[in-house]
């Protein structure tokens, strides 16, 4: 099976997730990038810890970039672009 190569995360960067906080916010702002992403919600000021690949799958789309972030990178690759194998 392919690997999918990562979503480059950057700090700074606000998302949009799927589903909401109880807040009400579907908003976060990066605030930790490793293995594990530090988020903070932009309502109540919550912070958060999600592991990459949580974040990956629950990442509905980016709202702005964080500074250091090329045009190439500021959006989410196509679906098809993120399934591909490893290079030889």
């Amino acid at each position: 099976m392919p690997l999918k190569e990562p979503i480059p995360f950057f700090m700074d960067d606000i998302v949009r997730l799927r589903k909401p906080h109880p807040c009400g916010s579907f908003e976060w702002r990066i605030v930790r990038v490793g293995a594990d992403i530090g988020l903070r919600c932009l309502t109540c000021d919550r912070r958060v810890l999600l592991p990459r690949r949580t974040l990956e799958k629950r990442l509905k789309q980016f709202v702005s970039r964080g500074p250091g972030v090329g045009p190439k990178e500021s959006a989410l690759p196509p679906p098809a672009a993120r399934s591909t194998a490893l290079p030889d």
